[in-house]
């Protein structure tokens, strides 16, 4: 059986600040597609980024939902970290990971019909996926004649924190060769910071209550994904305004520099940064 709760306030401490970042993090997806329509093109969001986003988001989801609804993997975690412990994923964790998968493939759906310049996948991201998903096949091999599955679904949980480590860097790479963060919406950033301070405050926040740091380690994916995500995010907020800041013209409209024009064709015309 697993803990409960011994603090009230706490405990609605504890679903207050998830579901705060369950919409910061959710909305933190918007910014972008909205950009993305406005301008009608996809030039300056990298697509390695996207693919290897979406494997760490439906990774993330196959590990939260297992976890949040089967009984059985409940139980093997309680053998593992004992009986009184709470199960480290909440149901705003699992709403988040469907709503990222959608959402991501929503994007990925722009890029194919919004002006995309000669950007494409590369042929890195595409071996990494590769290798990636069949892991996870073989790892399901492995498991299923001991049903083994929460060792399985931690494999899954690793994934997540793997993709999350690198998805970022080919945008970070991509901003600085063009010196420009122009196609890459500052407001999806902001949003998600947000969502990544929330969700280890929310794991703090359990911490306390039941006097254990279990759910930190017990849930190392999770963990790993706020620091990750504070840490790239600063990075990109420092890209934004104080390394690469666009330049615009007197009506507010983002003026692109010649150092971005490897990505655009010659035809393409100045796009906003409303975004």
């Amino acid at each position: 059986m697993s803990s409960s709760w011994n603090s009230v306030g706490l405990e609605v401490l504890y679903q207050v600040l998830g579901w705060v970042a369950f919409f910061a993090w959710s909305f933190s997806f918007y910014p972008q597609v909205i950009l993305n329509y406005k301008r009608k093109s996809v030039v300056g969001l990298n697509f390695d980024f996207l693919v290897l986003n979406f494997t760490k988001h439906s990774s993330y989801l196959i590990y939260n939902a297992a976890m949040f609804f089967s009984p059985f993997i409940q139980r093997q975690y309680h053998e593992k970290y004992g009986d009184k412990e709470m199960i480290p994923v909440a149901a705003n964790d699992v709403a988040f990971s469907l709503h990222a998968v959608a959402l991501t493939a929503f994007t990925v759906f722009q890029v194919f019909i919004y002006e995309r310049g000669i950007q494409k996948v590369s042929k890195v991201c595409i071996s990494i996926t590769a290798i990636v998903w069949t892991a996870a096949i073989v790892c399901l091999i492995i498991a299923w004649p001991k049903s083994d599955w929460l060792w399985l679904i931690d494999v899954f949980n690793s994934i997540q924190v793997g993709m999350t480590a690198i998805k970022y860097i080919p945008q970070a790479i991509m901003n600085f060769r063009r010196k420009s963060t122009i196609g890459w919406s500052i407001g999806n950033i902001l949003l998600d910071l947000t969502g990544g301070v929330l969700n280890f405050g929310q794991m703090g926040v359990q911490s306390i209550d039941q006097l254990t740091l279990v759910n930190f380690y017990g849930n190392i994916g999770k963990t790993l994904l706020s620091l990750e995500t504070v840490f790239f995010d600063v990075l990109f907020i420092i890209q934004h305004y104080v390394l690469y800041p666009a330049k615009k013209d007197e009506n507010g409209k983002a003026i692109i520099s010649e150092r971005v024009a490897p990505l655009i064709r010659p035809s393409d015309k100045p796009e906003e940064d409303s975004v």
